[in-house]
């Protein structure tokens, strides 16, 4: 009786910790306990979604990021904090060792409460830059809140359209304007790839601080889309790092708010940041956009495996699979599996419209950069195949697949294969190559004139020599 309870069990917790790819342990560092009451259906939410969440304060001496050196949760989530700083326990070098190992964090910053300076160096690590005055905002005074800002104009209306970009995968788009009150705006750096912006301001909005006695700004410190709301950082481990300009957008206050953009004829509508706030959650906890790399295989395509080049007889072992050594110019087939997780399973991936996944065959460069096409699907994966010929060069390859897009985890297989030389059995005869006959015909006329020379020679008789009738008649 223990052992099918046990197995239930078992199912039951499986199937809880089945929504995040990377596990449900969330820590929620929030420095009163009375604000947790603030984000009461975001809470609730993330439970409904399977996640196990401890709420500890930075001010909690037992608070730690680490068991046994490794993570004790899964993911992190930080709100804004009163305090200067955030304790021993979160310091910018255990947040990045967090990182590092493969958790997953996700800060909200709000304008009425100062940033900590350990979470600026932290930010500049990751190339985020913030306005070096703690209590800057961000203001725009034609996309704001008519009913709550209609003087300070710092409760932004941001609609979803800037979601939909070419060749990436939209995460995080809603049907309705998303309310950013009080928010912290963000600089990216250009030089690293691992950052994206998902939510920017409008061309009008720009960073602002308040307490600036002067009507008029002169040095401002970012303007326009230079300053990002919502910004993510992926580690090379697809560890994922967001950075929520609005801790005010998650409250129940802003969920249910019905807001109105300023001007005549603007009607009020209820603002999605509920479905925000749950699709920026489900990409950072690795709901979504998680990759996995099944089955790879490569054998040889030609002669009789490739007429035998079918599921049936793969499983069945008429082929030889991912062998270590091919010859130059052979004929080659090459496949790759890939799931994407989407919230509670593994299912088919498909690539953005206008996008591909690519196999490089390369030395030290690449001899062949093909597109790989999608040939089988099943319930959980989708199969990409690629065929083509080696390279007239021996040496050691490398079949080596590389996937890194924005909002998608890394996906880098690469399997070592050497190519050889042909064999002195392998080459084909002089006499079936055509550019080879000239020499060929010049070898056996050579042959044939030799052999009639000797002929000549050999069957040539002499003439007879003359006889001197002079000397043989004085004798007589």
């Amino acid at each position: 009786m223990r052992l099918p309870l046990l197995g239930l069990l078992l199912g039951l917790l499986s199937f809880v910790s089945a929504l995040s790819a990377t596990g449900n342990k969330l820590l929620v560092v929030i420095e009163e306990e009375s604000e947790k009451s603030k984000y009461s259906q975001f809470w609730n939410d993330l439970e409904n979604r399977g996640f196990q969440i401890t709420y500890r304060s930075p001010k909690d001496t037992s608070l730690s990021l680490f068991l046994h050196g490794v993570p004790a949760y899964s993911h992190l989530l930080l709100l804004p904090a009163k305090s200067k700083g955030l304790g021993p326990a979160l310091t910018p070098n255990l947040l990045v060792d967090f990182v590092n190992q493969g958790s997953n964090v996700l800060l909200a910053l709000s304008s009425e409460q100062s940033t900590p300076s350990a979470l600026n160096s932290l930010l500049l690590e990751l190339d985020i830059t913030l306005s070096p005055d703690r209590n800057s905002l961000v203001v725009d005074h034609f996309n704001y809140d008519a009913k709550s800002a209609s003087e300070k104009h710092d409760v932004l209306l941001l609609p979803s359209s800037q979601f939909k970009r070419k060749e990436t995968k939209d995460f995080f788009s809603v049907n309705s304007l998303i309310a950013m009150p009080h928010s912290v705006g963000q600089v990216l750096g250009h030089a690293s790839p691992l950052l994206s912006s998902v939510l920017k301001a409008p061309s009008t909005a720009y960073i602002y601080n308040p307490k600036e006695e002067s009507e008029a700004l002169e040095d401002v410190f970012a303007t326009g889309e230079q300053v990002n709301l919502v910004s993510t950082f992926q580690a090379r481990n697809s560890a994922r790092f967001t950075v929520l300009g609005s801790a005010d957008a998650l409250e129940d206050k802003w969920f249910d708010a019905t807001v109105q953009l300023p001007g005549n004829g603007k009607q009020s509508e209820k603002t999605g940041n509920k479905e925000f706030a749950q699709k920026l959650s489900a990409w950072t906890f690795k709901e979504l956009g998680v990759l996995k790399v099944g089955s790879i295989q490569h054998y040889l395509n030609e002669g009789a495996q490739k007429s035998a080049s079918s599921s049936k007889d793969i499983a069945s072992g008429n082929l030889d699979i991912n062998p270590t050594i091919y010859r130059i110019k052979n004929e080659v087939r090459y496949s790759i599996e890939v799931s994407e997780w989407i919230k509670d399973h593994w299912a088919p991936f498909t690539p953005p419209t206008g996008d591909d996944l690519q196999l490089e065959f390369s030395m030290l460069s690449p001899f062949h950069r093909l597109n790989l096409q999608p040939t089988a699907q099943n319930q959980n994966s989708t199969t990409f195949t690629a065929e083509f010929k080696l390279p007239d060069q021996h040496g050691i390859f490398n079949f080596f697949v590389e996937y890194r897009r924005p909002y998608y985890t890394n996906v880098e297989e690469k399997r070592t294969v050497t190519v050889r030389h042909f064999a002195h059995d392998e080459w084909p005869r002089s006499f079936v190559i055509s550019g080879a006959w000239p020499w060929i015909s010049g070898i056996w006329v050579t042959v044939g004139g030799w052999l009639g020379f000797v002929a000549l020679w050999l069957y040539s008789k002499p003439a007879q020599p003359r006889q001197d009738l002079r000397a043989s008649g004085g004798k007589r």
